[in-house]
């Protein structure tokens, strides 16, 4: 791999996720005291925001959660909320705004925060940040209606794409949440354990698949379609802006899910497409992503589609593809931070073969690593839950 800080940040991922652990485990009694008043609000509502890559942890995590928790967990980004905060907040109800930021730094980022203390009556903040010198972070430190859980210093990434930063609040905000579900996830042995398998699947990946990725980048392929099911749809949407932004849009990517790719979106697909499918752990679900896989490889052909998944077992289908060792028992939500670790090679590899600069793919400065010209209009009679 090379030197460039998107190659560390993509390489250091698995020590990251086993330190983010520790520090979940540390800080587990003071986010549950945190979390336990708001659980008891009957109809609470957990909104996931954040804007690109970070709001995408949320579409990711949003089913997964909802289901372990059996509450309302809605992902919207904060694009979303600072141009719609009616819409976004039109039902008031008690409300726990989970705040994803790689620096804290954009406009969008505070302006939701705000908009959502104006709209409603009760609302408590949770931000996920990863910058110690971010603005977001430092609003909301030392107060009282918020948990703040910074990342790893190494988290804040300094490359342009989001590696570190993607997966280690995503973990973060997994296991801070699991100790309200009624699941493994609040069991402390069995979480320990968790985390190392996804820490040592991570580098497997790295080491067995980064010569494949390598091959893929010099094999003339113009369109990349990611798809999954699930939670994994919004993974497979992250997968495709990691290879939007580090190729500077020289690859056309595309995403959707296993069964939604047939109604239309299969027609992007010509003789320089390469498919990646991510496998679901779920049995029922994992049906539908094999359905797929066998009609595109009778499509397209079994060299122009990869399969990311868990080793499970099943001799049939697993004779080709990129699987992982010990993730068979794994929420897909979790059992993404070792699949996108794959995206991340091929983003990289890909701007490489293409003579980009993977750290700064807009040397121009079109595109920034902090958004830049947002305006944050003030609305106009907006009062506390109205």
């Amino acid at each position: 791999m090379t030197t460039s800080k998107t190659a560390r940040e993509i390489a250091q991922q698995p020590l990251l996720w086993r330190e983010v652990g520790r520090t979940a485990a540390a800080r587990r009694g003071e986010s549950t005291d945190f979390l336990r008043p708001l659980f008891s609000h009957p109809n609470l509502r957990i909104v996931l925001t954040g804007a690109g890559t970070s709001a995408f942890i949320g579409e990711l995590l949003a089913p997964a959660l909802s289901r372990q928790l059996g509450r309302r967990v809605d992902a919207v980004p904060t694009t979303d909320i600072v141009s719609n905060p009616r819409e976004a907040f039109a039902e008031d109800c008690p409300t726990l705004l989970v705040s994803f930021a790689r620096s804290g730094d954009s406009p969008e980022s505070i302006a939701a925060t705000e908009l959502a203390t104006a709209s409603l009556s009760t609302v408590r903040h949770m931000i996920v940040t990863c910058n110690p010198d971010g603005k977001l972070l430092h609003r909301y430190a030392d107060d009282d209606d918020a948990l703040v859980l910074q990342m790893p210093e190494l988290a804040n990434d300094q490359g342009f794409a989001m590696t570190s930063s993607f997966t280690c609040m995503l973990l973060s905000t997994w296991l801070t949440f699991g100790a309200m579900a009624n699941s493994s996830t609040g069991d402390e042995s069995m979480v320990e354990s968790m985390i190392e398998r996804l820490a040592v699947a991570g580098e497997q990946m790295i080491a067995e698949r980064t010569t494949d990725v390598r091959a893929l980048a010099v094999g003339g392929f113009e369109r990349i379609v990611y798809l999954g099911s699930g939670p994994l749809t919004g993974l497979a949407r992250e997968s495709a802006l990691k290879l939007l932004e580090l190729t500077a849009g020289t690859v056309i990517s595309y995403f959707d899910s296993a069964l939604g790719f047939r109604h239309g979106p299969k027609s992007v697909i010509d003789e320089h497409t390469l498919v990646i499918v991510y496998l679901s752990n779920d049995a029922y679900t994992r049906a539908y992503d094999l359905d797929i896989i066998d009609e595109l490889r009778g499509v397209i052909g079994p060299d122009r589609v990869v399969v990311i998944g868990a080793r499970t077992g099943d001799t049939l289908h697993e004779q080709s593809g990129w699987y992982l060792d010990g993730l068979a028992d794994i929420d897909d939500a979790i059992v993404s931070l070792p699949f996108v670790v794959a995206a991340q090679l091929i983003g990289l590899e890909f701007s490489l073969a293409l003579g980009r600069t993977p750290d700064n793919p807009f040397p121009d400065g079109q595109v920034n690593r902090v958004v830049r010209g947002v305006t944050i209009h003030p609305l106009p009679g907006l009062t506390k839950g109205e």
